[in-house]
């Protein structure tokens, strides 16, 4: 099975997202990231995204929640990038090199 990694960028975006969330409603934090952690669990069993917006990355959208978690396959190891609300534009962020 591969390995799950998150990259800084990824844990950074997912505490910034449950908080902002979190200020106005914890259940529906609690509920977005226990959807975010599923997901990203479901993609080390089976990366059924698809080809990413940046070069070499794939997406996935999490399911009933406005984010997608964005990752690449390196190796056995599957490496969550970024932790991106869909209204973000993606031109503007930093991807690391992992």
């Amino acid at each position: 099975m591969r390995q799950l990694v998150w990259a800084a960028s990824a844990r950074r975006d997912y505490r910034e997202a449950i908080a902002a969330i979190a200020a106005d409603n914890p259940q529906a934090a609690r509920l977005v990231q226990d959807r975010i952690k599923a997901a990203a669990t479901l993609l080390v069993q089976r990366p059924i995204g698809r080809p990413g917006r940046v070069t070499g990355t794939y997406e996935k959208r999490v399911l009933n929640t406005p984010y997608i978690i964005a990752y690449r396959l390196p190796a056995q190891r599957l490496t969550i990038l970024r932790i991106i609300h869909a209204r973000r534009d993606w031109r503007e962020m930093d991807w690391p090199d992992a």
